[in-house]
């Protein structure tokens, strides 16, 4: 049985860390026949066979059975006109007299056990069944011949293959209980059969890849049926298929539980699609029809008790009772309260019509697990979204959400270090009216220095000065003694611990501030530090855990306060609880962090190579980074990867596929890349050469454009014109990104980008999430060039 592990790793390389987890949330405890139904269309099979059986693949490794029925109206049409029969249509239906039945059956078995040996060719386990499954009568002997009408489906052969770990290939070919072969359409077949299975996901297979809108002809990413289906009708551009489709979903859809939906997309984009809310095809759901109302009396108040009872914290811990908060929301100038039909999401905005210029205030934000499994806090959000043109929001420390999911839609946020909640606002333009804005949320205290930083577009303002002490676990390192040096020149910053086992009662030489002495520290004593405001774990992989797991321990237990902690480690680069500390791309998210992960030397470098490209990468090729370090990135315990005399006139692969940054890199971005490590003979610095295929022609002026535009604003990136030398780029806090070549098709770009891996690849990147985190400019302490 393939681990969970091996299945994380495997969705790591198509995914962003949210399909992870939809997948470890919503497909792992499904039964395996309850997955998905897919329905492959005749042409896929002719045109995109090796594409379909290498996405049915990867599913099958990350341990899911699609139920797979196939058509084949293009290869029948042929072989009829081949044998001189005019297919016969009536009201659609194809007419199946015998000559029609005995071709089409061989067509079938045909299609059928060509991808059966596709995948089989993949190394998956597949099961031919080209009958057996559907029982079916006459639909109307006379008027249509030998097409059959589903009475039954029989599970048990599908079950059956399953249990002996194969992909069941269904035709959709009935049989009477007497034996007669009929024919019935695909579609209505796939129907059927999910009617019966009720999975979550039904996939029409399409060469269109989606539905497209009638007159914007882009394609359509989700329809919600609920909020959306009578409107769509009334559209004059939906009619013929796209209507016959939407009136198919929405019978299908209505039988079965709300969980599920339909999916329609190309071949290509199956294995992603299904872990994404909305994304390559287009999504059809029944999602939940909204309502909003202008006042209280307008909207029953048990259905907000219940979601307040269920979901609302304060209320929960009995802070505040319902009722009393009700009678406080009647007091307002002006509610809406916005929800849905079953009761799943809850959302309060309170105004004051006589003073425009207050923002308005998203009172609470409550969604049940379903809910958000389902999305519906998204459409909930753009109906605000319509509603108000600014807002001000805040999240408890504890929320109920992610708050990632609140950084996404916000301009700016502030933390509240008295009780950790986060204030997050949208609409704000004016630098004066932010800070008012921010002065209302946290409370002025005669002994407290407040930080305060709001993001419109890549500004930033940050006004604390109070010192803050920093202590640092695993400083024997390389990268613990570049991150000792830059915070012995910080302004701000006071390292008060520095620990190591290898060098436990020593003296720490070039740290200015203040005498200390290497210490020892076990997890258990790290609550004692109390003065430490945050704690870096300079650790290898694998060892930070009992610290960290020691360290929440003690704030819930009231031993500590709360501390900021960054991770040099990659434990926690794939942890959605704590925030990936690449500022260049995340900065919203790290003010204020208090669980920070440092991104991989190599990951920063590739993800500067690539990030800007991400909208011009060609689906279909994965780009390839060639990595070369110095010795120094292999860490100081020994190996041959750091034994300058193996090195000596050399250069070292290793990790070839598979690396962790490969993983990191394909996680941050989005998309797999391929990544191929390499030691050499220096000391410090990387040099990266990244292979990149476009999916539209472009020129090195293009290409190069795309980077100073991206990059304009970033004090730690310098485009430059020619290839960057690492012997340039050692002892620098910034990466430089250079080289740009292009093909001369104009579809593959070669970037080239160098990086110090102990500065900006690691310490310089741990001081900037300090700052970030503990509220002061990003780049205090940190020698700009």
């Amino acid at each position: 049985m393939i681990s969970q592990e091996t299945i994380v790793k495997l969705l790591y390389t198509i995914g962003s860390r949210k399909e992870v987890e939809q997948y470890l949330r919503h497909y792992s405890s499904v039964e395996s026949q309850k997955f998905a139904v897919i329905k492959v269309g005749g042409a896929v099979l002719t045109d995109e066979l090796e594409t379909l059986a290498s996405a049915l693949t990867f599913l099958n490794r990350v341990g899911l059975y699609p139920i797979v029925l196939h058509g084949a109206g293009p290869q029948l049409n042929r072989l009829l006109d081949d044998a001189g029969i005019e297919p016969q249509y009536e009201e659609g239906i194809r007419i199946t007299d015998p000559r029609t039945l005995e071709i089409a059956r061989k067509v079938f078995l045909a299609e059928n056990l060509k991808l059966v040996d596709a995948l089989e060719r993949h190394g998956t386990r597949a099961r031919p069944i080209p009958g057996g499954v559907f029982v079916a009568d006459y639909l109307d002997k006379d008027k249509y011949g030998f097409v059959g009408k589903i009475k039954g489906v029989n599970k048990e052969v599908i079950e059956s293959s399953i249990r002996a770990g194969a992909l069941p290939i269904l035709t959709s070919l009935a049989e009477t209980p007497d034996g007669q072969i009929l024919n019935v359409n695909a579609d209505v077949a796939a129907a059927e059969l999910a009617t019966v299975i009720e999975p979550l996901k039904i996939v029409f297979l399409n060469e269109k890849n989606g539905l497209y809108h009638g007159v914007t002809n882009k394609k359509i990413d989700v329809i919600n049926l609920d909020e959306e289906y009578e409107d769509l009708l009334k559209e004059p551009w939906v009619k013929y298929g796209t209507r016959l489709k939407l009136k198919q979903c929405k019978e299908l859809l209505d039988g079965l539980p709300r969980s599920s939906s339909v999916a329609i997309m190309s071949a290509s984009h199956l294995h992603k699609e299904l872990f994404t809310d909305s994304g390559a095809g287009t999504l059809i759901r029944r999602g939940h029809k909204l309502f909003k109302y202008d006042s209280l009396g307008q909207v029953d108040p048990d259905k907000i008790r219940r979601i307040m009872e269920a979901e609302d914290s304060v209320v929960k811990s009995g802070q505040v009772s319902v009722a009393s908060y009700l009678r406080e929301l009647q007091q307002k100038p002006q509610v809406s309260i916005y929800t849905d039909e079953p009761g799943q999401v809850l959302a309060i905005v309170t105004s004051d019509p006589a003073d425009p210029t207050k923002p308005a205030v998203l009172e609470k934000l409550l969604a049940t697990k379903t809910a958000v499994l389902n999305n519906v806090p998204d459409n909930l959000w753009n109906s605000i979204r319509k509603d108000h043109d600014v807002l001000t929001w805040r999240v408890p420390s504890e929320g109920g959400m992610d708050k990632s999911w609140h950084f996404e839609r916000a301009d700016g946020s502030l933390r509240n270090p008295m009780d950790g909640s986060t204030m997050f606002f949208y609409g704000i333009q004016d630098s004066e009216k932010v800070k008012q804005t921010l002065d209302t949320f946290t409370p002025k205290k005669p002994s407290q220095t407040r930080a305060y930083s709001t993001f419109v577009q890549r500004r930033g303002y940050a006004t604390s000065t109070t010192k803050r002490n920093v202590g640092l676990i695993g400083a024997r390192g390389y990268t613990g003694r570049e991150l000792i040096n830059l915070i012995d020149k910080h302004p701000h910053l006071n390292l008060t611990h520095v620990s190591s086992r290898e060098l436990e009662g020593k003296d720490l030489d070039g740290y200015t501030k203040s005498k200390l002495t290497y210490v020892n520290l076990k997890p258990d004593e790290l609550a004692k530090q109390t003065e430490v405001d945050a704690w870096v774990l300079a650790l290898p992989n694998g060892v930070c855990t009992p610290f960290v797991r020691q360290v929440e321990a003690d704030v819930k237990d009231g031993k500590s306060s709360e501390k900021v902690l960054v991770d040099l480690s990659a434990d926690y680069r794939f942890d959605n609880t704590w925030t990936y500390g690449l500022p260049e791309f995340n900065r919203k998210s790290l003010v204020g962090a208090t669980r920070i992960s440092n991104p991989g030397c190599y990951a920063t470098g590739a993800q500067m190579s690539l990030r800007p490209l991400l909208p011009f990468l060609d689906p279909k090729a994965a780009p390839t980074v060639f990595g070369v370090s110095g010795y120094s990135g292999a860490g100081t315990k020994p190996s041959p990867k750091n034994d300058p005399e193996v090195l000596r006139d050399n250069l070292i692969p290793y990790s070839l596929t598979g690396h962790v940054h490969e993983l990191e890199v394909s996680h941050q971005l989005g998309t797999p890349i391929n990544f191929i490590p390499h030691v050499a003979p220096f000391f410090q610095g990387i040099s990266l050469t990244v292979n990149v295929p476009l999916q539209k022609t472009m020129s090195h002026k293009d290409v190069k454009s795309v980077f100073e535009e991206f990059y304009q604003d970033e004090k730690l990136v310098k485009v430059v014109e020619g290839e960057p030398y690492v012997r340039d780029n050692a002892g620098k806090h910034f990466v430089r990104v250079g080289g740009f070549a292009v093909h001369p098709h104009g579809r593959r770009a070669v970037i080239v980008a160098t990086i110090d891996n102990l500065l900006k690849g690691a310490a310089t990147q741990a001081l900037q999430n300090l700052n970030l985190a503990l509220g002061y400019d990003e780049y205090t302490g940190i020698p700009i060039e």
